[in-house]
């Protein structure tokens, strides 16, 4: 199974039984979920970093870092190298609420956090991650009022 991530809202036991199944196709639902796939180029940590971009540039104290908006379900996917995390409202909402305005600055700080980490980013790299910066944008303000944000993610 290749690296996968994907942070998916909506009601809990369908979204852990389309994990189960391995039927990720379903969370193209756009009336059932909120779904955004973060597999593959990115590493869990980036959104610790995205949430310490958010928190430079806005100046307050939320969102929390994502490792600790996050807590680990016990299950059967275990068995299968996946991992299903339950993600708290509260780092949602705090994504949710970050002002369009804001959010070319929080991506310019968060490509900073990240080439801290990494060294520098090639040239071509940085629009994606811009884009990917309105993702997951879009997907807080999609999830906040979501019964249940999983994230699952396997190696």
């Amino acid at each position: 199974m290749p690296f996968r991530m994907d942070l998916v809202a909506g009601d809990r036991h369908a979204i852990l039984t389309a994990l189960a199944l391995d039927t990720p196709e379903v969370f193209d639902d756009a009336a059932r979920f909120a779904h955004l796939s973060l597999g593959g180029p990115i590493d869990p940590t980036w959104l610790d970093r995205f949430s310490e971009a958010v928190r430079r540039v806005t100046g307050e104290d939320a969102p929390g870092d994502f490792l600790d908006a996050r807590r680990e379900l016990d299950g059967p996917d275990e068995e299968r190298g996946q991992t299903i995390e339950v993600v708290d409202g509260a780092w949602i909402a705090a994504i949710a609420r970050l002002d369009d305005r804001r959010l070319d600055a929080v991506t310019g700080a968060w490509i900073e956090l990240i080439e801290e980490d990494l060294g520098d980013l090639p040239r071509e790299e940085k629009p994606w991650i811009r884009k990917l910066a309105g993702e997951i944008l879009a997907f807080c303000r999609r999830a906040e009022s979501s019964a249940d944000v999983l994230l699952a993610w396997s190696l």
